[in-house]
């Protein structure tokens, strides 16, 4: 990686830290699709990795509005699905993963502007569980369906609980990798060299997530995620 190449991730990683932490998603949206333009071995161990600081400081700023019946539930969900994810991730080449990576940003980005209200039950909070399980062990991506289950829940609940969700499946996600032989050390120092940016642009969102225009931005995040990820897909 150059230094051209690293200086212009760590903006995208501090931007995009800042969109997850003050609309609730965003981050793997985004840095999904350009880790995959750059070296798509990265995924997704180094992309895990940058979203364990980024999540733990957005659960504890907003600690006190977590859906802990909910996080319960899509833990347990998230559980199976992430041995599915596993098998996904080992089966697919890196020109599959990058692929994979696209469509799913698509799919994801498309049903998260698509879909029609549901309300959090817990039918429904133990599938979106399961398939997050599946698409974030295998690609990194599983925002939107955590965004869909909570999308008319008040922005704190939102992002609180998907934060919370994301940090204990990303635990359980990064053990299994390990465990399986799928984590390598250029994946992570890739990880430390931007868990600065993260930092950067969580703190940052502190100051502005009660004031940002969350339908705006979050639209933005979506069709930016859309664009990429189709381009990427045409890049496989």
């Amino acid at each position: 990686m150059t230094l051209t190449v690293f200086l212009g991730l760590s903006l995208l990683v501090a931007a995009s830290a800042f969109v997850q932490g003050a609309v609730g998603i965003g981050f793997a949206l985004i840095m999904a699709p350009v880790f995959g333009f750059i070296d798509a071995s990265y995924l997704p161990v180094t992309l895990l990795i940058l979203m364990l600081p980024l999540n733990f400081l957005v659960a504890w700023r907003e600690r006190r509005m977590i859906d802990r019946q909910g996080t319960g539930w899509i833990t347990f969900g998230r559980f199976f699905g992430t041995f599915l994810g596993m098998a996904v991730l080992v089966a697919l080449s890196v020109r599959q993963l990058e692929i994979a990576v696209g469509l799913l940003t698509v799919l994801a980005a498309v049903a998260a502007l698509l879909a029609p209200p549901f309300a959090p039950s817990r039918s429904a909070s133990l599938g979106v569980g399961l398939f997050t399980g599946v698409t974030e062990t295998a690609t990194g991506i599983g925002g939107p369906p955590l965004a869909l289950l909570y999308q008319h829940a008040p922005g704190p609940v939102l992002r609180s609980t998907v934060a919370t969700c994301f940090l204990v499946g990303e635990a359980i996600s990064l053990v299994i990798l390990l465990a399986a032989g799928r984590i390598g050390g250029q994946q992570i120092l890739a990880a430390l060299a931007l868990v600065p940016a993260v930092l950067i642009g969580s703190l940052l969102s502190r100051h502005v997530h009660a004031h940002v225009n969350g339908p705006a931005l979050r639209l933005a995040v979506l069709v930016f995620s859309i664009v990429s990820g189709a381009a990427l897909v045409l890049k496989g």
